[in-house]
């Protein structure tokens, strides 16, 4: 009974934790603009179950992609012994589920060891994969520091906690009297512990019982501060992500009302504006003029580096990186969050996602090819960020390249992106150079 009343307490306070971190993570997402999405809806559910649930992207780097998904399965189907042991430990029973299951019970554990072992060797490969450096989108200067520390964190907990369960199976299956026959994995370590005393195997099945209970919600409660959230919000930010052609743009809606005013002739062009409108924003200067779906995307972004692997501009060594505005986003709309949770909402420190994290020399750098979106695992869509901040400097700040800024004004005044008047346009047809 007193175990049960510490397990239930213990419980109570982790999902406490938990549950307030991700009020804290939905506060901040929808800090962002209003975006209706909820068109498609069948589309959405397929690319859903094709990409967060398929792995279909993560496949088309074949090793990194296997391991990947033994780890991902893994993850999910242990899940259900992990329902096993919560409700042992809030019912006081021992293996809940054995006398409803039967000689099943013991395949079905069997199984999960076997997901185990293989969750447990994925690990060690992708240990082995960092620390040496390969490949060298896991090694540059953008993944140093905490990044690679919590990378490196989350694998070696993941060891840990498999190699707890299956210590707890292996100090039960060898007890004299054991409720359950040894186990598919943890039956070759049985032979191990056969030499020591029933109460000291008792002693090692029931800390590591606790050890994998505390561990689980101990890693329940680190997941919502590391970039391995990913595994909760892959789901909904595939759901919404962006079904329309990656090349697609859209117009702003003062914009295109302007253009439409503009054509009309019997508009008022000098109509002044709706008393007490606020004035228009053009582009995002920080993260609260993003919208909440892009603000999703950085906290979704599994900082795995195949969108700069394949940005063209990262790779001719410009300064451009699209996981680094992913992870500069985040990294801002986190610091925007604590500065509410100490000031309260209103407070400004100064500081700005456009100017403090992101460079004009990154914006510029991008071609707008699409190349970061498409590689992406999670269908998150850097372009659109990068967009945003670059018509804030163009829109708001008349900041742009002398050579956009004169393709600007041959635009305005010739109607095209060249230096010739509609008139000289087509000289080149006669011959003409003039």
């Amino acid at each position: 009974m007193v175990e049960q009343f510490i397990f239930i307490a213990m419980l109570a306070v982790g999902i406490g934790l938990f549950v307030g971190r991700i009020r804290k993570i939905r506060r901040n997402i929808f800090l962002g603009r209003p975006q209706t999405i909820n068109d498609r809806k069948a589309e959405r559910w397929k690319t859903m179950a094709r990409v967060a649930l398929g792995q279909s992207k993560m496949v088309v780097r074949p090793l990194a992609g296997f391991f990947h998904i033994l780890i991902y399965v893994g993850f999910v189907l242990i899940n259900i012994e992990v329902l096993e042991i919560l409700l042992d430990g809030i019912t006081g029973s021992h293996r809940i589920f054995a006398p409803f299951l039967g000689g099943f019970y013991v395949v079905a554990i069997g199984f999960f060891e076997v997901l185990a072992l293989l969750v447990m060797l994925a690990c060690i490969v992708f240990l082995v994969r960092r620390l040496a450096g390969i490949p060298a989108r896991l090694s540059s200067n953008q993944v140093k520091g905490w990044a690679h520390t919590d990378a490196m964190l989350i694998l070696g907990i993941e060891l840990v906690l498999m190699s707890a369960l299956l210590l707890m199976n292996a100090a039960e299956g060898a007890m004299p009297n054991a409720s359950v026959a040894p186990f598919l994995v943890s039956g070759f370590i049985c032979p191990w512990l056969s030499g020591l005393s029933e109460p000291t195997l008792h002693l090692i099945e029931r800390t590591a019982w606790w050890f994998h209970a505390a561990g689980i919600l101990a890693f329940l409660n680190y997941l919502p501060f590391s970039k391995h959230f990913h595994i909760a919000l892959a789901f909904p930010n595939v759901w919404y992500s962006k079904l329309e052609p990656k090349g697609k743009f859209f117009n702003h809606e003062a914009v295109k009302k302007e253009v439409e005013l503009m054509m009309n002739p019997a508009a008022d062009p000098y109509a002044a504006p709706t008393e007490g409108a606020e004035p228009i924003k053009f582009g995002a200067k920080d993260v609260v003029d993003l919208s909440w779906k892009q603000l999703l995307d950085a906290y979704s972004c599994t900082e795995c580096g195949r969108c700069s692997s394949e940005c063209p501009a990262h790779q001719t060594g410009k300064l451009l990186s699209p996981r680094k505005i992913m992870m500069d986003t985040r990294d801002r709309l986190e610091e925007v969050g604590r500065n509410i949770d100490t000031h309260g909402v209103g407070h400004s420190d100064g500081k700005s996602l456009l100017g403090d994290f992101i460079t004009e020399e990154e914006l510029w750098a991008c071609t707008t090819c699409n190349a970061c979106t498409q590689a992406c695992p999670v269908n998150i869509d850097p372009l659109s960020i990068i967009m945003d901040l670059r018509r804030e400097l163009v829109l708001e700040q008349s900041k742009a390249p002398g050579s956009l800024t004169a393709m600007f004004n041959n635009v305005e005044n010739n109607g095209a992106p060249w230096p010739f008047s509609p008139a000289d346009r087509g000289n080149w047809r006669n011959g003409s150079t003039t």
